[in-house]
């Protein structure tokens, strides 16, 4: 198939793209985003977004080492299920409380997954960027409202 750098090349290419095609579009404050490394302010809390050889997904993941925190922040989550689900259109999103991680940890993930799309195959790649770019836009709109309430769990 691909050897090891051309895969990280194709990859890399891949992800050089949709920061491209992402960087004139403004987040829910209006300020520049990097969507492709998306600040969420807290610590442990990830907008993870992968390309595969055989899908394509976006998560929301929470490492915190703490697990009674991590059923916490899962809990608050649910308690916004109907506004998460109203910001992303009613898409269903897998959740939960006892995920893995691509580092094996343990992990709080409500993911979504495009199945059947490759990094690899570039004319692909606009498939990819259809299914990402309106789910990170939808959590960037959704996390801009409930934030605070997410900073006030830890303070």
């Amino acid at each position: 198939m691909f050897s090891r750098e051309e895969a990280a090349r194709l990859r890399q290419q891949f992800w050089i793209s949709f920061g491209q095609y992402m960087k004139p579009i403004l987040g829910a404050e209006g300020l520049p985003v990097n969507w492709i490394n998306y600040k969420t302010g807290i610590k442990h809390l990830f907008f993870r977004m992968d390309a595969e050889q055989k899908f394509a997904s976006i998560a929301i993941e929470f490492a915190h080492p703490d697990e009674g925190i991590q059923a916490l922040f899962f809990e608050q989550f649910q308690e916004f299920k109907l506004m998460f689900e109203n910001a992303l259109q009613n898409e269903v999103w897998n959740w939960q409380l006892h995920g893995t991680n691509n580092f094996g940890k343990q992990v709080v993930r409500i993911e979504c997954i495009l199945p059947k799309v490759s990094v690899f195959n570039q004319q692909q790649w606009p498939d990819i960027i259809a299914f990402l770019k309106p789910r990170i836009i939808a959590l960037d709109e959704f996390w801009t409202d409930v934030k605070p309430i997410f900073e006030d769990l830890l303070s």
